[in-house]
Formats: structure tokens, sequence, C-alpha cells
């Protein structure tokens, strides 16, 4: 067994190595650029080396400067995590001369199965099922229509190295294809240093289930069940979970089985995942294998008890595989959510910044049920311009799906992180959402269920009345401390606050009163119910923790001017509790308008102007390209939502833009 690793990779999949291989008694090294010089892997790992600027193509894809560092750290062999060079034949072989040893698959595997388009081809010659498309290289957008022209609408267009959601459009038309097309090679180029694209037909509401294989040095794979991973955005997966509520007995084993040859037929000799588009029938067709460990692997682990990088390690290591297909047993059922630096109120875009506040819940088992947080921040941290955008990879795992879901809703709502934008309002309303929690799934549900972007859901039902509780819980809480201030002109014990209040939550409003009780409250409603109330919140904590009624729940509670805004379940709200008097006098307060922002083109995420392709006193109508932003490695096109006049152009090409900066003002 190797004495020392190196990981080739940063954030969080090179914290969860490390966690692995300290386990094992393997010291490790981590690499870092500029920009993560203070980052988490680097204090984890044993030792740690400096391999250049923040920019990942002169500094994680740089395959010398590993080389090296391997080199300089004594590091026997390499695991490459995901991404960057976790899939370049080039780094295997480059490692291979050196007499370093790469934790992942033979560069054979790597090159057959690694391209997407020979992939492919690949697939086709071992009678493999595939998707209806177009192998080979397209040089030009005007090819690309002609070869889409033919396979019939929608398509897709993907990149050949590509993954992750990078260099993927999807294309209902012509139009749509040449602009898809330019924006694919471009977003491959910059991710995978290689802008080839391929085009092939779009499966209308399908499924994304993956198999997870298992292969050795010695000729042995075994397939591990499948993923669902149909919940996504913009192509790149957000809530996975192992199993399936698709998949029955008899299509995973044919499924795995078909993997599994595919495997064989390249040598595989490592962890790998061979992902099928699937109907909502059951068919399925090979999609691409993924020559490499996936994010969404913990599901996987949790479901099965495998450690997927320990094993990708002993078989690295030339140990056969311990484990015959007949050993491999699907126990429970587990959820995983991706959180984000994004704004999901503002089409997903990307954030940006420090994490003034970042307090996951607690890992670890109870009741029966498992919450695991992978992540490679801290609070203090800074959300890099330079990388993805991903915080932490929140997984639950329960004796059944509901209980996976609920897990996971509970661990959300208890998950604080403030000084950025992120997307966990969006994942805990997912947690609610009856199609979601009924498993009836395509790729296309972020964009079938949320048409017009997301927005917090409304308050009402059993959720308001806990935002109600809590808030009035809140501030029952801070009227106590108030009475034990001292220096006021009466005694605490003469202190009195009306115990009648009004809980107002937008337009709701919610009459209560609180009635103290020895550890605890009750809240007696409107209606005569009684709530009982346990919590040992206290002023200065973001999370609220109680029960309510027995219930067990977590309500995030931040203050703003004369309350606290509120989130739970997927609900934001912005709560006041008033006394009756103070209710009928907040009614008649005149509400604030926004500023009209109609007459500018705003900068919608941190980012790099990568093109603005209109000029000044340019007519413009709406739909047209405006502006093309960089950020965290997608491009994010910018149209004018109206028909308008550019009236002065405030940014340039190559400018990096702070979210809401000017771009251009309209006439």
């Amino acid at each position: 067994m190797f004495k020392k690793i190196l990981i080739a990779n940063r954030g969080e999949i090179a914290c969860r190595i490390i966690k692995t291989a300290r386990r094992m008694g393997i010291k490790t090294v981590a690499v870092y650029s500029e920009a993560d010089k203070d980052a988490l892997h680097v204090e984890m790992a044993d030792e740690a080396v400096a391999i250049g600027p923040p920019a990942a193509a002169q500094s994680y894809l740089v395959i010398d400067k590993i080389v090296d560092a391997c080199m300089a750290t004594g590091a026997e062999a390499v695991h490459p995590g995901y991404g960057f060079l976790s899939e370049r034949a080039a780094f295997a072989h480059a490692l291979a001369a050196a007499k370093i040893v790469f934790i992942g698959p033979n560069p054979r595997a790597i090159e057959a199965m690694g391209d997407k388009i020979e992939s492919k081809k690949f697939a086709n010659a071992a009678k493999v099922s595939t998707v209806p498309g177009h192998l080979g290289v397209i040089e030009s957008p005007e090819r690309a229509a002609e070869i889409a022209d033919e396979i019939g609408y929608p398509v897709m267009i993907k990149a050949s190295a590509g993954g992750g959601g990078k260099g993927m459009r999807i294309a209902h038309s012509r139009q749509e294809v040449s602009e898809g097309f330019a924006r694919a090679r471009s977003e491959a180029k910059s991710s995978f240093g290689d802008d080839r694209v391929f085009v092939e037909k779009f499966i209308v509401n399908p499924r994304h289930i993956e198999i997870q294989v298992l292969g050795d040095k010695h000729g042995h794979v075994i397939y591990l069940g499948e993923r669902e991973c149909s919940i996504q955005r913009r192509n790149q997966k957000v809530i996975e979970e192992a199993p399936s509520p698709l998949i029955d007995a008899k299509t995973r084993r044919r499924m795995g089985e078909q993997a599994v040859a595919l495997a064989k037929a390249v040598d595989y000799d490592s962890a790998g995942t061979v992902e099928f588009v699937a109907g909502q029938d059951r068919s399925f067709y090979f999609l691409e294998m993924n020559t490499r460990l996936q994010v969404e692997h913990p599901v996987t682990e949790l479901v099965t008890g495998v450690d997927l990088v320990e094993e990708m390690i002993r078989s690295a290591a030339g140990e056969p595989l311990r484990l015959k297909q007949a050993d491999v047993k699907l126990a429970g059922w587990a959820v995983e959510s991706r959180v984000y630096a994004e704004d999901p109120t503002r089409g997903f875009l990307p954030s940006t910044g420090r994490l003034v506040k970042y307090r996951p819940p607690p890992e670890g088992v109870r009741h029966g049920v498992t919450v695991r947080n992978d992540t490679g921040v801290y609070e203090g941290g800074e959300i890099s311009i330079h990388y993805d955008p991903m915080i932490a990879k929140l997984v639950t795992h329960a004796p059944n799906r509901l209980g996976a879901i609920d897990a996971q809703a509970t661990a959300l709502d208890a998950f604080v992180i403030d000084g950025i934008r992120h997307n966990i309002p969006f994942l805990s309303a997912l947690m609610q959402h009856p199609r979601w929690r009924e498993g009836q799934l395509s790729t296309g549900f972020i964009a079938e269920e949320f048409p017009d972007g997301f927005h917090p859901l409304v308050a009402k039902g059993e959720i308001e009345l806990r935002l109600a509780v809590a808030a009035a819980h809140i501030d029952h809480t801070l009227n106590a401390r108030k009475r034990r201030i001292s220096g006021q002109l009466r005694e605490p014990e003469q202190m009195r606050f009306e115990l009648k209040r009004v809980v107002a939550m937008g337009k709701s409003r919610i009459e209560l009163e609180i009635d103290p009780k020895k550890g605890g409250v009750e809240i007696v409603l409107g209606d005569g119910r009684r709530v009982t109330v346990h919590s040992d919140w206290k002023p200065g904590d973001p999370l609220w923790r109680g029960t309510v009624d027995g219930v067990e729940i977590a309500v995030q509670a931040r203050p703003i001017l004369n309350g606290y805004a509120l989130s739970h379940a997927g609900v934001a709200v912005d709560a006041r509790v008033y006394t009756r008097r103070e209710a009928a006098l907040a009614a008649l307060m005149i509400g604030r308008k926004g500023v009209d922002g109609s007459r500018f083109l705003l900068c919608p995420m941190p980012g790099l102007v990568k093109a603005i392709p209109v000029k000044v006193g340019q007519e413009v109508k709406t739909g047209e390209q405006l502006c093309v932003v960089e950020a965290m490695k997608m491009e994010n096109v910018l149209n004018a939502e109206r028909d308008a006049t550019i009236k002065a152009i405030l940014a340039k090409e190559g400018d990096s833009l702070a979210v809401d900066a000017v771009i251009m003002e309209f006439a």
C-alpha cells in the first residue's frame, strides 16, 4: 500500500479524499493555487505545494507542475478527484513516465471512454444502445445546423471532453443551434482546453440514470447499483439519489450488466460511472462513461456501505476487489443536495464573497438517519470567482425514500450560510414539492415546475403556523431578556409586557396569546388551539431549533428592522411581532417602492466581461444579445428585455464587474 499520495484537486473532493487516506494511514499532499493558499484542503493535508496563479489553466491543469510536486514530496501516487485532469489520458501517461501511480483507470480506458465522441463509437461497435446522433467532430455552426435538421429537434450540443454541465446546450431550432454551438465551443475551450463538440438527439422527458462500476487490475468488474440524477438545471445536477424510484430489480440488473460489459471491454480497473438516458417506460440508452469518481458518489456509498475512494486506492495499488457481485446489497435510501454559491431568485447566477457564517448541520447517525456533509470551505473563507460554485454536498440516508427526503429537508433548514447568496431556499422548496416526493422526475423538472424562475414558497398551513410560533417565541425570549437589563426606571419584577400579540408576515396577520409555562411556553391561537413550544434559542443565534407540539423543527432567524427574517421548509418571510395596538397602526404605514432599474443593464453576478456585441446608438430588439459575462467557468448571455436604444456603454471586454454594476444605459 502507498505511504503517501498527492491529490491533484481542490475543494470538497480534495478534503473527501484526505479523510479516507487518513483513515487508511496514508499521508497526503495537497496542491494549491494562489487563490487557494488558505483553503481547507491545504490545512487538512500533511503537506502542501503551491502550483501557480488562480486560473486553473495556469495551476490545476498544468501536468508538469503536478508531476514536479510529486517528485518534490515523494508522493507515490496521485488521486485526481473529479474535473481538472481526472479524465486526461495524457496526465496518466505523464505520471507513468515519472513512475508515479495514477489512482484511476488505465490510460486506454480513459482514451476509449473519456472522449464523448470516441466512447459512442466504441459503444456502437460493442452493440450497446446509444442515442441517435452525429459522432464526428463538427467544425462550424452551419454544419451543426444541417446535422440537427437531419436528426430532428430538439438536439443537444455537447463538448467532446466535457462534464459537469459545461459546454452543453439544448437547441430547438437552427438559430438556437448556431448560438449554442458558439457558446458550447467557447465554454469547452475555457473549461477543458478542447473545443470539439458533437450533436445528438435530445430525448424528450428523459431521466438521467447512472450505474456505478468498480474494477481492479485482475479483470474483475462489478456494479454498485444506480443513481437517479434527473433534477438538473443548466444540464448540471442539483439533487441525486440512490436507488432510483423508477428502476426495478430487472432493469437494474440489465443496466448493470451492460455497464459491466462495457467496462470489461476496455479492461476498466477503477471506479467509474456509465451514464444512461432513460425513458419513463424504463427504456435506456448509453450516454457516456465518466472515467473518474463522480460528484454524487456519496449516495452510492451510503446505500452500499462501500468507500469508493478507498477501493480506488486499493485497486491502484494492485489489490483485487474485496467484493463479488453477489456481495453487493442496497440498504435504505440516500439523497444528496448540492449546495451552491448562487442566487436562485436571480436565475441561479453565481455569487462570490466571504462566508461570514458557515454552520452546517451536525454530521452523524441519529434514530437510524445519517447526515453527512462533504465540504471544502469554512466560516470566514472566501468563495472565489475562479472555480466551481459548489460549497458543500449535503447527504442524508434513511430506511426509505420519504425518510431520506424528510431528513434532508430538516438538515437544509439547519444549514446556516451568511455573506453570500446560496441555493438552500431552493433545495428546501424542492424537498416539499409533491412531484419530487412522488418520484415523478425528468431532466426537465426544474424548467417545468419553475418556468418563471424560483420564488420562495408562500407561508401557509402548518408551515405558516410554525413560523408564527417561532416568531412569537423569539419575541417573548427577547422581552424576557429586556426585563433583566439593569438601570431601568422600574424593577424587573414590575416590568410587564403585553402577552396578546399579532405576528405579521407579509399580508398575513396571526393573532395569538403567549402563556408562559415552566420549561417552555404555550401559545394560544385565535381559534383557541394551544401549541406547546420548547426551545433554548437565545439572542444572537442564527438558528431557532425547538419543538412545536413535539415536532422538532429548525428555523433560520436573522434580525431585521423591528423583526426577524425567517426561513423554513423553502419559505422565507419577514416576521414582526406586535401588540394589538401596534399591529393596527402598522397596517396604516405606506409601503416603500423599489428603484426603477429598467433604464440600465446591470451585471447579475460578479464576473468577467467576455463580449459586448452592441454599440452606442444601436437599436436593439427584445431578446437580442447585449453582453456575455463569464463567472465560475460558465458563460452567461445577457439579453435585452425590451426594445431599446443604447445610450451609453460603461464596461468593456476584460472588465471584472461586481454584482449590480452598470454595464450599459438605455435611452
